[in-house]
């Protein structure tokens, strides 16, 4: 498929020196926040509250089972209903992780260009593993991504750097050659942390009171075509 047309490069935009394009999943490749919103919110309902509405939820969904307890629930790790109320939220999503879960439009069309440009793309998420691969089997990715490095791949989930440098290993690329695209302060300070380049993606889910244009990124982009001015042009022969 030929490369998307490319917007009005934004300031400060250009071409970084990479040979592969890590992503991460929730916030950047995938709208999962409908999906997530609805298993809390089914976990309201068996407690007989009401429903919080998605635009609510959404912000948070990029922190998972933590972030979307604190925002629906209001309770912390340290709540002593912590733990019951995360295995309930766990289990209704996991029964139900792709009923209304989509790709970001032109996602599709992005993988597309990236690889008739021959560079190799993967996927790094502190999603666990049991939710990962059913999801991307659902959405399509499972077999097409290059690498696919979860939560509970390495000891470690981000913001520590050993996921992102797992999936550079996974694509034989060092990680000097990798930029790590993601929509929370974590995946900035990973990438950082493994000598990648950075992308921000504006359009996820981040939170009011965040300023990614504070976070040490090379850039932010509003969409997900938008990378393909960060990327270097389609190779020829």
């Amino acid at each position: 498929m030929s490369d998307i047309p490319a917007d009005t490069p934004p300031r400060g935009a250009r071409t970084l020196p990479i040979d592969a394009v890590l992503f991460d999943l929730d916030g950047t490749l995938a709208d999962t926040a409908p999906d997530l919103a609805a298993a809390l919110n089914r976990v309201r309902r068996a407690r007989g509250l009401d429903p919080v509405p998605e635009s609510q939820l959404r912000p948070s969904s990029s922190h998972g089972a933590r972030g979307l307890l604190g925002t629906g629930m209001g309770v912390a790790p340290e709540h002593p209903e912590y733990q019951a109320l995360r295995d309930a939220f766990l289990a209704e999503y996991e029964a139900a992780l792709c009923v209304a879960t989509t790709l970001f439009a032109d996602v599709d069309a992005l993988l597309d260009a990236i690889e008739a440009r021959s560079l190799k793309w993967g996927i790094v998420t502190n999603k666990a593993t049991r939710y990962t691969t059913p999801l991307l089997d659902l959405l399509g990715l499972g077999r097409r991504a290059g690498a696919i490095v979860c939560g509970d791949t390495t000891p470690y989930a981000k913001p520590h750097p050993a996921p992102l440098l797992a999936a550079a290993e996974q694509l034989g690329i060092a990680p000097a050659r990798c930029v790590y695209v993601g929509d929370a302060e974590r995946d900035v300070t990973a990438g950082v942390a493994a000598g990648m380049h950075t992308i921000v993606a504006r359009y996820g889910y981040i939170e009011p009171h965040e300023a990614p244009e504070a976070w040490p990124a090379d850039g932010l982009i509003d969409n997900p075509r938008a990378l393909l001015l960060w990327l270097p042009g389609a190779r020829q022969g």
